[in-house]
């Protein structure tokens, strides 16, 4: 199944193809899942209160770190090192 954009995957905003009916990952645990799922620690700040809580975190998350069209810029701000966060 596609995983990333370049391999016709999904575009920022658009649940991964990998989500089960019951929103868990069904590539958790195998060597087939991307790096960038793996690497992704949740925490308080990430999780927030409820689901929707986290679901904005992650939609900020992705809107942060899209690809610009244009010229190469430097590295964006995360949500995380927003300061006063």
């Amino acid at each position: 199944m596609p995983r990333r954009a370049s391999d016709g995957g999904k575009p920022a905003g658009v649940p991964c193809p990998q989500l089960a009916a019951d929103l868990r990952c069904r590539l958790f645990g195998r060597p087939e899942r991307p790096a960038v799922c793996a690497s992704l620690a949740p925490s308080r700040e990430m999780c927030g209160a409820d689901r929707d809580a986290a679901l904005a975190y992650l939609t900020e998350l992705e809107r942060l770190t899209a690809p610009e069209p244009g010229p190469l810029r430097g590295p964006r701000e995360v949500p995380s090192q927003r300061q006063g966060s």
